[in-house]
C-alpha cells in the first residue's frame, strides 16, 4: 500500500538534486572549514558560497546570516541570545501563547532565570493584533517574539506592523519563520526584523540545519563557547554537507515558488471541496484564517471523532496526517494553539492537520475524502 504523506508540515522528502549536492561534502572535499590546507579552503569556499546563496533568498546580508542545527536552535539561540544581551535594560518579555514549543519552552526556561514573560492572546483565527502587543509592552520590556506563520493552522501573523512598532520602542523583534520560509517571499534588508529563525527540512532540504538570521547592530550574546565558527556565535564545525543541502533546496524553491504555491494552494482547496461533496459542510470545520494563511496547511475539525481514533483509521488506511505540531503529535494532550483560539473541546478535540508537498496530486486528495468518508461513516454509526 501506497502511503499518501500528507505531513509536509512536519518534514519534507529530500529533494533529489539536494541529496546530490550534498554527496561531494561526505567523500571527497570532506574538510574542515576551519582547516587552512587545501582541503579546509574548499570546505570553507562552499560554505561561504551556500551562505550567500541562502542570504540573498531572504534578501540580507551574508554576514548576518548563521548556521545552527535547526529550528528549534534557531529559536532558542535567538531568544536566549538577546534576553541575556538585553537584561541590562529590562527583563520583561512578549510573546504568543499560539508559539511553537521551541518558543514557549524557551520563554519557560527564562522565566526561570528571572525574567517576565507575557503571553499575548489571539483571536478565534489563531491571529494576534498589534493593539494586543502594544498593551502588553511595558517600559522595561526587550524582546517580542511572534511566530510568521503558524505551524498548527497556517494563520499568518502581522509581523511587518509589530516589527514597526517594536523598532520604533527599540525592542529586538524575533520571528518564527520555519513555516514561511518555502512559501513566504522575504527582504530582510526591508523587514522591520531583528532576529528570524529558520529551517531546512521544511523546504526539501535535509534535517539537523538551519539558520538564524541577526540583523546588524543586534544586541546578542553567543549561548555557545568552544570555536570561533559562525563569527563566534555558535561554535563548533559546520556541517558542510548539510549547508550544501540547504542553499540548494532553496535554490530550488527560488526558482519553482510560484508554481510550487499554485499547487499546494489547488491540492488544499481540491481535498476540501471532495470532503463538501462527500461529508457535506456541516460535517466538518476549518480551523485557522480563512484568508491571511500559509497554503500548505488546512486543519480541519471532525465532530464526534477524536484525533486520535481518525488519525489511527487515516495510518491504517495509508494516509499520514498529524494532530498538530511534529514535537508535540506523539502527546494525546489537545493542541495549545487550538486552545489558545478558544474552540470547544469537541473542536479541538477532534482536529487533523493535512499539509501539502511537491509529491502530492489530486488523485491522492480524491483517495484521503474516500477514505475519510468511510471512517466518518463507520463511526458516526451510518454504516
Amino acid at each position: 500500500m501506497d502511503t499518501i504523506y500528507l505531513d509536509h508540515a512536519a518534514t519534507t522528502p529530500v529533494h533529489p538534486e539536494v541529496v546530490e549536492a550534498m554527496l561531494p561534502y561526505w567523500t571527497g572535499s570532506f574538510g574542515n572549514a576551519s582547516s587552512t590546507h587545501s582541503a579546509g579552503r574548499g570546505a570553507k569556499l562552499a560554505l561561504n558560497d551556500a551562505r550567500d546563496r541562502i542570504a540573498s533568498f531572504i534578501g540580507s546580508s551574508s554576514s548576518e546570516l548563521i548556521f545552527t542545527s535547526g529550528g528549534t536552535e534557531s529559536d532558542n539561540l535567538a531568544l536566549f541570545g538577546a534576553a541575556e544581551a538585553g537584561r541590562s535594560r529590562g527583563s520583561h518579555i512578549v510573546t504568543t501563547r499560539v508559539e511553537h514549543h521551541a518558543v514557549l519552552h524557551a520563554c519557560e526556561r527564562l522565566s526561570r532565570l528571572g525574567f517576565e514573560v507575557t503571553y499575548v492572546p489571539v483571536d478565534e483565527y489563531g491571529q494576534v493584533s498589534l493593539v494586543d502587543v502594544q498593551e502588553a509592552v511595558r517600559p522595561d520590556t526587550i524582546l517580542i517574539s511572534v511566530m510568521h506563520g503558524n505551524n498548527e493552522v497556517g494563520t499568518l501573523q502581522p509581523i511587518e506592523e509589530i516589527g514597526c512598532f517594536a523598532r520604533d520602542r527599540g525592542i529586538v523583534f524575533h520571528v518564527d519563520a520555519v513555516q514561511t520560509l518555502a512559501y513566504e517571499p522575504l527582504r530582510l534588508s526591508e523587514l522591520p526584523v531583528d532576529l528570524m529563525s529558520f529551517s531546512a527540512h521544511k523546504l526539501y532540504g535535509p534535517k539537523g540545519i538551519g539558520a538564524l538570521y541577526i540583523a546588524r547592530n543586534t544586541r546578542f550574546i553567543p549561548q555557545g563557547y568552544g570555536g570561533s565558527q559562525e563569527r563566534k556565535r555558535r561554535p563548533g564545525t559546520e556541517n558542510v554537507p548539510a549547508i550544501a543541502g540547504f542553499a540548494k533546496a532553496v535554490e530550488l524553491f527560488d526558482r519553482n515558488r510560484y508554481e510550487y504555491r499554485e499547487k499546494v494552494e489547488r491540492l488544499r482547496s481540491k481535498l476540501v471541496h471532495e470532503l463538501e461533496r462527500r461529508l457535506g459542510k456541516e460535517a466538518f470545520l476549518l480551523n485557522g484564517h480563512p484568508c491571511e494563511r500559509l497554503p500548505h496547511i488546512l486543519n480541519i475539525s471532525f465532530p464526534g471523532i477524536s484525533t486520535e481514533t481518525m488519525l489511527m483509521n487515516l495510518d491504517l488506511a495509508g494516509v499520514a496526517a498529524a494532530s498538530g505540531s511534529a514535537c508535540t503529535s506523539g502527546s494525546l494532550e489537545v493542541s495549545h494553539v487550538l486552545r489558545a483560539m478558544g474552540l470547544s473541546e469537541e473542536r479541538a478535540g477532534s482536529a487533523i492537520r493535512f499539509s501539502f508537498g511537491a509529491g502530492n496530486d489530486e488523485d491522492q486528495m480524491i483517495r484521503t475524502a474516500e477514505i475519510i468518508e468511510t471512517v466518518a461513516a463507520r463511526l458516526r454509526n451510518k454504516i
